[in-house]
């Protein structure tokens, strides 16, 4: 075993006074004095120098570790985060130098490491002391949706997109993750209608203050809860509680979850080259998920869903931009520049005047209502398209047409098997008798 230089120099100093005292030389007192140690200490030295000899006068807080890492391993750590995974966090390098790299050090350790060679930055200090909320206790109690505008494609800096995320408060569980160029309306329902789709109506959603989600008259106040956006008219229909965050703080774990998505998302799309946002979104709903869910979810504290079956709803006339509009003149409507010419319609001379609901639906196309009844169906650029036929369901027996006739006579129905004489048709003449 090797030694460091002044550790020798310091036993052999040890081994020379110590001897001097046992020849009688010096006195114990004064070699206490020469080697600067208290008396009992010089004894405990002796007895270890007569047990062990010379090895007994090393200080052992000055050994090399049994358990120190082997300084091949902790290069090739240092090597693999320079080399191909620089800018990662530490806790999402560790993760895949074990996983892809069979690293066998402690995290504590290659933290410390990274940190001492200048690669990872040490952490700042935590602000003022908050009380943690505690979180919901069902799954599906309360959803957490947010958008972070990013340049999550690190290999296409100049873009920028906005990753909508929707992630479950009491298992911490991500249920949606895409990338959209913006965070709009319309990537907010098509966010919801997969979630409730795959898992049910939840209890509660809570968003930030987004033109999208509230209307706010002044700006920082309270939200207007009667004058509904898209979004809050969705929600209302299906249900479901929509809650606002007044601060970021309220919102810390949404704010967390994309503080982590950024930390790792970039990272691993660069990783695996993926440059366009449709192989980003794929590789985020096919395996980057799954990932993320073994690593942080944890189970509710009530295993009850509280997650409602959607059943025989039918989300695309509520996940929809909906609006009311007046039939013009020429018996069209507009609606965001798309001119929606009607067809005439049977029974009615003309529409116009007429109150209509116009609904531009996630895939683009519109259609237009009045009450239950559908007066049209066009594409995207306000071309109309063929009407769907739905036959009307079968009437139940209950549901039928009275038949006062067949009820008050049941016997009409019977077929005659006898033949009817035929009867006389015209005046009845009088006949003549002879006297």
């Amino acid at each position: 075993m090797l030694y460091p230089e002044a550790a020798v120099e310091r036993a052999m100093k040890r081994q020379e006074v110590i001897c001097r005292a046992l020849a009688g030389t010096l006195t114990w007192l004064q070699a206490a004095d020469i080697l600067g140690i208290d008396p009992r200490s010089l004894r405990r030295w002796r007895a270890r120098y007569q047990a062990d000899g010379v090895l007994g006068l090393y200080d052992r807080r000055q050994l090399p570790s049994p358990r120190k890492a082997p300084i091949v391993e902790v290069q090739h750590a240092l090597r693999l985060y320079r080399e191909r995974y620089r800018g990662w966090n530490v806790r999402h390098f560790y993760r895949f130098a074990r996983r892809d790299h069979a690293l066998r050090l402690s995290y504590s350790f290659v933290k410390l490491a990274l940190q001492e060679a200048g690669l990872v930055r040490k952490g700042r200090a935590r602000g003022c002391h908050r009380r943690r909320r505690e979180p919901r206790a069902c799954f599906g109690e309360l959803l957490h949706l947010d958008g972070s505008p990013h340049a999550w494609l690190a290999l296409c800096p100049t873009e920028r997109q906005n990753m909508i995320t929707i992630i479950d408060d009491a298992t911490k569980r991500l249920l949606y993750a895409q990338l959209w160029p913006t965070e709009t309306a319309e990537a907010v329902m098509t966010a919801l209608r997969t979630v409730i789709q795959t898992h049910g109506l939840p209890m509660a959603l809570y968003t930030d203050r987004a033109g999208w989600a509230f209307h706010t008259p002044t700006a920082g106040g309270r939200v207007d809860l009667q004058h509904l956006t898209q979004v809050g008219r969705a929600l209302a229909q299906l249900g479901i509680e929509h809650i606002p965050a007044y601060s970021p703080q309220a919102r810390g774990r949404g704010e967390r979850l994309n503080r982590t998505l950024q930390g790792r998302v970039v990272n691993e799309l660069q990783l695996y080259a993926l440059t366009t946002t449709e192989a980003a979104n794929v590789y985020l709903r096919e395996h980057f998920i799954a990932t993320y869910d073994e690593e942080f979810t944890h189970p509710p504290a009530d295993p009850t869903s509280a997650f409602v079956p959607l059943g025989a709803v039918d989300l695309d006339p509520i996940l929809c931009h909906e609006e009311t509009r007046t039939v013009g003149h020429d018996n069209t409507v507009t609606l965001e520049g798309v001119v929606l010419q009607l067809a005439k319609q049977p029974g009615r001379r003309s529409c116009v005047g007429l109150r209509l609901t116009v609904r531009r639906h996630l895939d683009g196309q519109h259609t237009l209502w009045h009450g239950t009844r559908c007066f049209g169906q066009y594409d995207a650029q306000g071309r109309p398209l063929p009407a769907l036929q739905r036959e009307p369901p079968p009437r139940a027996a209950s549901q039928r047409p009275y038949n006062r006739r067949s009820r008050s006579r049941p016997y009409r129905g019977i077929p005659r098997n006898r033949p009817q004489p035929r009867r006389r048709r015209g005046p009845r003449l009088p006949v003549y008798t002879p006297a």
